[in-house]
């Protein structure tokens, strides 16, 4: 959505909704999860349990994107059991201690280990959020079951959305040629497919203005595959890491086209969408488009189709698998780093001030104050500003058409109707924060009700919007021993890292050549494929940190001044070193203009 460039930064990206089809599977799920588990155990005389049903299938579904169905497993399962576990402490604590400053105290030592989590990854993330808002429940939500009993409906109702995510039919079904629960693996086709779809794109736009918007697209397309594919023995998931293997000298050499500019041939990108369409129905690609070996990098993207024609074929060709998974001591380093301490610190005072605060107002639902505040701190949201901004915007639209509803409709069938609604709305409302807000409201106060306690609809205001005021104060907060754009920096430097040892490996190659060790046969191209791939990945993901830094409050922003032109340098020496590489397979030396362009860049980087 365009919005007027008079606007704030913070403020146009309050503004901005997300684009995208409406994700009717997801839709059809929400609307069978929560709700009809809700009414099976209203009728069963156990709206507690049904309460604490729906909160896991409402949890897990703000969770469920698109995306591969095997990957959800993990994507939702890990939050999931956090989420019981949490619980589960929740429960000790608000059984065992009294309320008042301790329980705050605990609340802040809690926040600050789950925040610390939460930096390793978006599945941490996830599941750091989740502990600690069901910690928040499970202490103040007033409910019959023990505390073994509330975690297994939680999970409970988790489980019962990943089976419908694994179980219901896609809308639209392709003539792939698979047997048994070959439906199973349609994310990751469609995710592998979208890699050549990117690479013919690219192609096309290869000496025009689209092609480095085009390049960037290729890479989120990669990665995002990259993610989709999950370490297995059917013959499916080879396959498919196969043709995914297959795709990357073929990313390679439209990347270095794309960078040099050579005029490429109208029928290049034909050959990548044979492929796609084939990774999509499970048919042969049938024949490829003839080969242009005019220079060196039409020489490389033949090479590359030629490949992937005998990976289609079922060739045994020994490509890079991909991303391997973070070691416990990188996990670890994640924790303990500046991002993680970081992140803690803020989380822990937020999730503790709120916590305080409303042990002192006392409120009948002081837990929601909390649970609010962490919600709030998650950067991935959005900028801290944008995020509080639209959290109230959500929170009054949500309880003022609460309010209206819950007078006329019937009880308590017309709040199991609300929540199933609710439900079926999440997935298209995650569009925007301001519009997902919103339906939670409704859904939250909802579940309140039908648990036999009053409507709250006023009292959810008022603590959100404390919860807004706590978490924009923490969140501005100079830290001893910190500095501001921590996060920013972080990702700066990771980048920087990678895009070094890709650019050391290139030239290595290319000296090794030089003294005639074998030439461009000498050349290690899968060695040289992984950190391409992890330096246009972790590129992408500081170029995510810096757009996200940048609209932030001005008093946030001025703190990452001068990280966008970093990327940009980056980006430029990573499309360099490309070429080169392309290059040294072709004649197993770096020509001398390239070599210059990359000196140049490293003395501007380092500058």
């Amino acid at each position: 959505m365009r919005r007027p460039h008079s606007l704030p930064p913070w403020l146009s990206h309050a503004l901005r909704a997300q684009r995208a089809p409406v994700p009717w599977p997801a839709v059809v799920r929400g609307a069978l999860a929560g709700g009809p588990l809700l009414l099976v155990a209203v009728a069963a005389g156990r709206p507690s349990s049904g309460v604490l049903l729906a909160l896991g299938t409402l949890l897990a579904g703000v969770n469920d994107r698109p995306g591969p169905r095997l990957a959800a497993v993990s994507r939702l399962g890990g939050p999931a059991l956090a989420g019981a576990l949490g619980m589960t402490v929740g429960s000790f604590i608000g059984g065992a201690l009294p309320t008042g400053a301790l329980i705050a105290c605990l609340f802040a030592v809690l926040g600050l280990v789950g925040g610390a989590f939460s930096a390793v990854g978006p599945v941490s993330s996830s599941a750091g959020t989740q502990f600690l808002v069901t910690v928040a429940i499970g202490a103040g939500m007033p409910l019959p079951e023990p505390a073994w009993q509330r975690a297994l409906l939680f999970a409970g109702g988790a489980a019962w959305l990943i089976l419908l995510r694994l179980l219901l039919p896609s809308p639209v079904r392709t003539n792939v040629r698979t047997k048994g629960l070959g439906y199973l693996y349609d994310g990751e086709r469609a995710a592998v497919a979208s890699v050549y779809e990117a690479v013919a794109r690219l192609l096309d736009a290869v000496g025009g203005p689209e092609a480095q918007a085009r390049r960037a697209a290729l890479t989120a397309a990669l990665d995002q595959a990259q993610d989709a594919l999950r370490p297995g023995r059917s013959a499916a998931t080879r396959r498919l890491r196969r043709q995914y293997s297959a795709a990357l000298p073929l990313a390679e050499a439209a990347t270095a086209l794309a960078w040099t500019g050579d005029p490429v041939p109208a029928r290049a990108g034909e050959g990548p969408r044979r492929l796609a369409a084939a990774v999509r129905t499970g048919e042969a690609p049938g024949a490829l488009p003839a080969p242009a070996r005019a220079g060196a990098g039409l020489r490389a993207l033949d090479e590359a189709l030629l490949r992937a024609a005998e990976a289609f074929d079922g060739a045994a060709v020994h490509l890079p698998s991909g991303r391997r998974r973070a070691s416990v001591r990188g996990v670890l380093r994640r924790v303990t780093g500046p991002a993680g301490r970081e992140y803690g610190v803020r989380v822990g005072l937020s999730f503790g001030a709120s916590a305080a605060v409303a042990q002192a107002l006392h409120p009948l639902h002081w837990y929601w104050l909390p649970a609010t505040a962490v919600f709030l701190v998650k950067p991935d949201l959005g900028p801290l500003a944008s995020r509080a901004l639209c959290r109230a915007a959500g929170t009054v639209a949500g309880a003022v058409l609460f309010a209206g509803l819950a007078a006329v409709l019937p009880q308590p069938l017309g709040l199991v109707a609300l929540v199933a609604a609710c439900g079926a709305l999440i997935p298209v409302a995650t569009r925007h924060f301001a519009a997902q807000t919103a339906v939670v409201t409704v859904l939250v106060l909802s579940l309140v009700m039908v648990g036999g306690e009053p409507m709250a609809s006023w009292g959810r205001i008022t603590e959100t919007l404390l919860a807004c005021a706590i978490v924009l104060v923490a969140g501005h907060l100079p830290l001893p021993g910190g500095h501001r754009g921590g996060g920013v920096r972080v990702r700066l430097d990771v980048a920087h890292d990678a895009a070094r040892a890709y650019v050391r490996h290139v030239l290595s190659e290319s000296e090794e050549g030089a003294k005639g060790a074998g030439g461009a046969q000498g050349v290690d191209r899968h060695g040289r494929w992984a950190l391409r791939r992890e330096a246009y990945r972790t590129l992408a993901q500081a170029r995510a940190a810096v757009d996200l830094a940048a609209a932030e409050l001005p008093v946030l922003a001025r703190h990452s001044d001068g990280s966008r032109q970093v990327t940009v340098v980056l980006e430029r020496l990573v499309d360099a070193t490309t070429a080169c590489a392309v290059q040294v397979d072709d004649t197993g030396r770096v020509p001398e203009q390239h070599a210059r362009k990359i000196d140049v860049l490293l003395a501007e980087l380092a500058a």
